[in-house]
């Protein structure tokens, strides 16, 4: 779980991959068939974004992000995560760094 919300690491991630390959937001949050609203979606994602300074450091220390394709600095830090965690790499980020993804 991610700490302060309702929604869990898995169906999170999932998302960030749709996004990965070039949905929009509407159709990732789509694509997951949950239960959440799509402003909660938006909220969400704005959130991240925030907290990219907080989470990109902690990346770093671990692993060298690979050269990415996209400008996004969202999607580069998912395709940052998915080199350095493999498996739910949200989930593996909180455990290994003790340290909520969303904090």
């Amino acid at each position: 779980m991610l700490p302060r919300h309702s929604l869990n690491t898995v169906l999170l991630w999932k998302l960030l991959l749709e996004l990965l390959k070039g949905s929009s937001l509407k159709a990732a949050w789509e694509s997951q068939r949950t239960a959440f609203s799509l402003a909660g979606a938006y909220r969400l994602v704005r959130a991240l974004k925030r907290r990219l300074d907080g989470v990109r450091p902690r990346l770093c220390r671990k692993a060298s992000p690979a050269a990415s394709r996209h400008s996004d600095p969202l999607l580069q830090t998912v395709e940052h995560l998915a080199q350095v965690f493999p498996q739910n790499a949200l989930d593996a980020f909180q455990r290994h760094f003790q340290h909520p993804f969303l904090a």
